[in-house]
């Protein structure tokens, strides 16, 4: 039985302002449940396709579909919704920095309406997956380049997201953390989350077997394969449960 997309795109192109496009002629779909890493040299679109899955931007041109919904033109408010069903690994961290490192990753379980008992458990659970059980009070800028990434990969898989969205996620770590945190992305990816992770490093890719590779080159998908491209005239799969 062919496995429902999460993420489809048709003819997808994407520019900022008047300028040139940065991302053009995108038409793939993800498998729900797949593993995927996002390669290619700097500036060749990798975080502006992230920033399309993840919805913080909207193409110029084509259609995507998410969770079997079609999104490019849907209302603003309808957004958050969606939104929710995403973690997002972001770069530059992103942490709020008058929050402590425990309520950063809190923050995600206490937006969904988690009662407090339960948040506990899974925080300190997750803290000490990460290597931090001993940080859980500390602020943003009391932490290394790598402690902010930890948490803010903690605060991105609290929820177990449908999708997970990641830049660059072992960046700022040694090599033992992260294979360690590659290894929390596959253990989400077995229980069903479908995982998007850019990233310049080969040694990761080579270590995770059954990952898919997407390639962009000059804002557009090298696939030689054609294994991620959609088949001329297939219809919009429907939404399995994962």
């Amino acid at each position: 039985m062919k496995l429902a997309a999460i993420a489809q795109f048709d003819s997808v192109g994407l520019r900022y302002g008047t300028g040139a496009e940065v991302l053009r002629d995108l038409d793939f779909r993800l498998t729900g449940g797949g593993f995927y890493f996002l390669t290619g040299p700097s500036g060749s679109g990798k975080t502006s396709l992230l920033r399309l899955l993840y919805l913080a931007q909207r193409p110029t041109r084509g259609r995507i579909r998410l969770f079997n919904e079609e999104l490019t033109e849907a209302p603003r408010v309808s957004l958050p919704h969606f939104r929710r069903r995403i973690g997002v690994v972001f770069q530059d961290f992103r942490l709020l920095r008058h929050l402590s490192a425990f309520d950063n990753i809190a923050l995600p379980l206490r937006i969904a309406g988690v009662g407090e008992g339960e948040i506990e458990g899974s925080v300190r659970e997750m803290l000490d997956w990460v290597g931090l059980g001993d940080r859980a009070s500390a602020r943003p800028a009391t932490l290394s380049g790598g402690e902010q990434q930890r948490v803010a990969i903690a605060r991105a898989v609290i929820n177990r997201p449908e999708l997970l969205v990641a830049d660059e996620p072992t960046g700022n770590v040694d090599s033992d953390m992260a294979k360690r945190l590659m290894h929390l992305f596959s253990s989400l990816n077995q229980l069903g989350t479908t995982v998007v992770v850019a990233t310049h490093d080969i040694g990761l890719i080579s270590a995770t077997p059954g990952a898919q590779l997407i390639r962009l080159e000059n804002g557009t998908m090298v696939d030689p394969t054609g294994a991620l491209r959609n088949p001329p005239g297939a219809a919009s799969p429907r939404r399995e449960t994962l």
